[in-house]
């Protein structure tokens, strides 16, 4: 793990900690709103409400998951970086259970929200049973005592831990802990025995873990737990293999399209299809200079910003992803296990205005609810969609799902394969067919994609 993750996970967790307090506020106003227990039913209008505050929940709860599950024991890690990884996993933690037990709060004595909460939202990726999988994970003490060596480093560590995040950026994390560390206790009475003490030392005796080390190996397991095998497999490391990236980066040109997939991420059940990630081009700061970018009024005051993240030849993308909005070099879309790049249908003298449209909105959260009708939080594809839509002859055409206006990687696929808006380049999907393909082999490829 290096310090970019670190900075990444802590992002992620303080931007979660407040769209988590928004979306409690939420649920709660629809719970005091909603009054299907009475007539048993919702009606039309109110499924229009449930079902988003629903949707949301799910994706930002395996956007923590994923958070979770990335962080591994590096021994190269020094110790201050060690405790951050940990404060930065135990607040995601807490927030995961705070959440479930919110849910069950609004949902345990209305049996008809419960069965509403178990619907499947399959337009979301958001399967059945979501409701009974997150209330069994509440009440397993296998899942509790996961978090058992988290919970004992955390009180025995309690004033280095503050001492080191005082006046840091890592302050927010334990206000966070401060503010739901109270969720755990009736946890901690459920596994907090001598027998279940005894099964978790002789677990962490078998791997041989440091303390500090055993804390995050619990969380990691608690989350891996929570997540069906379909959704994750501990240990898959996504990433193309050197030479691939390198014919790929050779390939790219500003303004490109990279859509991804990683196998076993949870991320891939964001939105429909088979290819779930988005991410844009930018290149390096000499073909966005010759492109008179730095002109454009939405880039003049970033583009110290941007000359500097560009050090890098290689070039950087503009990525959605859960800790938002952000500028980042191509190891990012490239630690997938398949690519795609698309090349907008676009004149020279557009492609300018349609990069700083996009840059624009560095910076902003990630959208769990996927409402592309606002723009304060970009979802990955909204990225595109902010860029492009307008700009020239392009025209991309939101699709409803579950009454939003929402656009997924596979439908910008979907359009490179028709030549609408977007021309495929090349195609990486060892799933679906060996080695770098381009031209119509490509778009052979694409439409096989399309059916799984």
């Amino acid at each position: 793990m290096k310090a970019d993750e670190l900075d990444s996970g802590l992002r992620t967790v303080v931007q979660m900690a407040e769209y988590f307090r928004e979306l409690k506020s939420r649920a709660a106003a629809l719970a005091g709103r909603i009054t299907p227990q009475e007539r048993g039913y919702f009606t039309t209008l109110e499924e229009d409400d449930a079902r988003p505050v629903l949707v949301s929940y799910w994706h930002a709860r395996n956007a923590l998951f994923d958070l979770i599950t990335s962080f591994q024991d590096d021994d190269e890690l020094d110790e201050v970086s060690h405790r951050e990884a940990f404060l930065i996993a135990f607040a995601a933690a807490l927030l995961l259970v705070d959440a479930a037990r919110f849910l069950r709060e609004v949902a345990d004595e209305r049996p008809i929200v419960r069965r509403k909460f178990n619907e499947p939202a399959p337009q979301f990726g958001v399967p059945g049973g979501v409701y009974d999988v997150v209330q069994k994970s509440l009440v397993s003490a296998r899942h509790g005592w996961h978090l058992y060596h988290a919970i004992q480093y955390f009180d025995e560590h309690e004033s280095e831990l503050r001492e080191m995040a005082k006046n840091t950026p890592y302050a927010p994390l334990l206000a966070c802990i401060d503010d739901l560390k109270y969720r755990l206790d009736v946890s901690i009475s459920q596994f907090a025995t001598a027998k279940l003490r005894t099964r978790a030392d002789q677990m962490l005796r078998q791997f041989g873990r440091t303390v500090i080390g055993q804390a995050l190996y619990g969380i990691q397991k608690l989350a891996g737990s929570l997540a069906a095998d379909k959704y994750l497999r501990l240990g898959h490391k996504p990433g193309l293999p050197t030479d691939v990236a390198e014919q790929m980066r050779k390939l790219l040109m500003p303004g490109d399209v990279l859509v991804v997939r990683k196998e076993y991420a949870l991320t891939n059940y964001f939105l429909p299809g088979y290819w779930p990630h988005a991410a844009l081009y930018l290149g390096d700061a000499e073909s966005l200079a010759s492109l008179g970018i730095h002109e454009q009024e939405y880039v003049k005051p970033r583009w110290a910003r941007l000359l500097d993240a560009n050090s890098d030849s290689e070039g950087n993308v503009l990525e959605s992803m859960r800790d938002g909005v952000n500028l980042r070099t191509l190891k990012s879309p490239f630690a997938s296990d398949s690519v795609v790049v698309l090349r907008p249908s676009i004149a020279r003298e557009d492609l300018g205005k349609a990069l700083a449209r996009g840059i624009a909105h560095e910076g902003k959260p990630y959208d769990f609810d996927f409402d592309f009708r606002r723009a304060d939080r970009l979802v990955c594809t909204e990225v595109i969609y902010r860029a492009y839509d307008g700009v020239g002859s392009i025209n991309i055409p939101l699709v409803q799902r579950a009454g939003r206006p929402t656009l997924s990687g596979s439908d910008l696929i979907q359009m490179g394969i028709g030549a609408t808006n977007f021309t495929p380049v090349a195609v990486f999907a060892p799933m679906l067919s060996p080695g770098i393909v381009t031209g119509s082999q490509a778009r052979r490829v694409l439409i096989d994609g399309q059916s799984r």
